[in-house]
Order: structure tokens, then C-alpha cells, then sequence
């Protein structure tokens, strides 16, 4: 296989076939120790992290797969904490999108005076360039479309994708009694040019509670797949 990329939380390699594996790591982000799903930098190793976000992984993906929403994804090792996925262009240098049930993290620190937090929000979406340099600032609809990254259509197929996948997870985590506080994707263009989520759903990447108790991504893993 060859190496493509190195991330800060999963490393990917070309396979033979065309596809892609991610190689996913025990690296988590965050600043200072502590672990911020919307943070840019890679906050601390937690042993056990990189499986347990692929089993969670391959449980929501398994889901989407079965409610027909496009993904990348192909198949899951968790021993070898892998997953194959079919090739898929990222917009520009790479988007994040961020679907918000409550008001935390950076949507408190911008819009604190007037947020309260943990107030409701009626899964507002954000998007956010992937630039560490600028700290991932967030981008309109209109500025994505001027600067050639997403056109209006792709962006309201995209908004509205999010906002349908983030609901399915939200469900999910119902189901166990957790409150889903916000998540965050990533998407491509597959082959044929459709919009494909990307990229993982694991305890790394959203904001989870339960009976008003912040849930660690490698506890949400165990609460969400306990038999």
C-alpha cells in the first residue's frame, strides 16, 4: 500500500484495488490535555481511542448504510483498527461541518453575549475551513460559492445531508439516553461527482451527554455497543 496522508487522528494509504484505508490512531484533539471535538491540534493520547472510534464508526456507518445515505465506506477491521473506503475528492483543502443541538464549545466563545450555555439550538449548522494556520475558520454559503469551494446547490445538499445524518445519530444516542450536544463531518465528491460523508462518527467528533454528564469518546463507545 502506498501512503498518502499523515492526520492527527488516522493515517490513509492507497490500497492496489483503488480504495483507501485509514489507519485510525489513539490520538484525539483538544488543547492543553483536555479534548475539544472542534479543536485543530491533537490534545492527547487516549490508550484503546483509535478502535473504539472505529467500532463506533462501523456501527453509525452500518446505519446510514441501511437509511441509503451515501457514504465512503466499504468495510471495518477493528482488530487492525482499519477501515477500507472508496476514493473521494474533498472540497478545496477540506471542509468541516458542524451540526449544533446546544450551545458549547466555539459556537459559546463567539456568540456568548448572546448564547447562554447549553441553550437549545435547532440543529444549526456551520461550516469551517480546514486551515490550522487560521484556526478553521467558519465560511459562509455565499463566500464558499465565490471562492469556486461549493457551489449553492452542492452547499443545500450538503446542509441538508448533514442535518439528516446528524438526526440519525442523534436517534442513535437516544436510544441509550444520551443527548447528542453537537457533531462534526466531512465530506467528498465519490467518483460520479455525489456528496459522500467521510471521514469517521465516533466519540471524537461530537459532544455527547448524559443526564446533563459530558461522556468521554471511549466511554460512549462502551455505553453505545454494550450488549
Amino acid at each position: 500500500m502506498k501512503h498518502i496522508y499523515t492526520g492527527k487522528t488516522k493515517d490513509v494509504y492507497e490500497r492496489e484495488d483503488g480504495n483507501y484505508l485509514l489507519k485510525f490512531k489513539d490520538d484525539v484533539t483538544g488543547e492543553n490535555g483536555v479534548f475539544d471535538p472542534g479543536a485543530n491540534t491533537v490534545g492527547l493520547t487516549m490508550e484503546g481511542a483509535g478502535r473504539a472510534g472505529l467500532r463506533l464508526t462501523k456501527h453509525f456507518f452500518e446505519v446510514l448504510k441501511e437509511k441509503e445515505i451515501p457514504t465512503h465506506y466499504i468495510d471495518a477491521d477493528i482488530e487492525a483498527a482499519t477501515m477500507t473506503v472508496q476514493p473521494a475528492a474533498v472540497f478545496g483543502n477540506g471542509l468541516e461541518v458542524i451540526c449544533r443541538y446546544r450551545a458549547v464549545g466555539s459556537f459559546l466563545r463567539r456568540y456568548g453575549l448572546y448564547a447562554q450555555e447549553g441553550q437549545p439550538l435547532d440543529a444549526f449548522v456551520e461550516v469551517t475551513l480546514k486551515d490550522d494556520e487560521r484556526q478553521d475558520p467558519p465560511i459562509s454559503e455565499d463566500a464558499l460559492a465565490m471562492l469556486d469551494i461549493l457551489s449553492h446547490e452542492e452547499y443545500k445538499e450538503l446542509k441538508g445531508l448533514t442535518r439528516k445524518i446528524a438526526n440519525t445519530v442523534k436517534d442513535e444516542l437516544a436510544k441509550k439516553d444520551i443527548d447528542l450536544y453537537d457533531i462534526k463531518f466531512e465530506f467528498g465528491r465519490g467518483k460520479d461527482g455525489q456528496i459522500l460523508l467521510i471521514d469517521e462518527i465516533s466519540g471524537g467528533n461530537m459532544r455527547a451527554y448524559k443526564q446533563g454528564e459530558y461522556i468521554e469518546p471511549l466511554q460512549l463507545e462502551k455505553i453505545m455497543l454494550e450488549m
